[in-house]
């Protein structure tokens, strides 16, 4: 049985970080695509021969200016050889080219932060 003093920790928590699941795009230069990337917090998502892993996601409220923002890690996985670390780091959905992730092949850049449905 959970206390008082418990279930408080809980909403509070679940208060302040509402946003769990990374939304962002991706371009494939090869093949024009561009697809909508859903990468949920602290799991990895594949684009390509790139994984993703939102390590956090942040939106500011409605009464601020617009801008939503996440750390995110993307690695370059090829068979037979070892993961590359391409991009660590904050990607800012209102200034893409500010922390853009640059490969040859691949564009991905932040939209937003969203509830996961439930």
């Amino acid at each position: 049985m959970l206390g008082i003093g418990a279930i408080v920790g809980l909403v509070v928590t679940a208060a302040a970080d509402p946003y769990l699941v990374a939304v962002l795009q991706g371009l494939d230069k090869v093949t024009a695509r561009v697809s909508t990337i859903e990468a949920p917090v602290g799991q990895t998502v594949g684009f390509g021969t790139l994984e993703i892993i939102a390590r956090a996601c942040d939106k500011r409220p409605p009464e601020e200016p617009p801008e939503s923002a996440a750390f995110l890690d993307i690695w370059e996985v090829r068979r037979g050889e070892a993961a590359e670390s391409l991009f660590r780091g904050w990607m800012f959905a209102s200034s893409p080219a500010l922390s853009a992730l640059e490969h040859p092949v691949y564009d991905v850049w932040m939209l937003d932060c969203r509830v996961p449905e439930q």
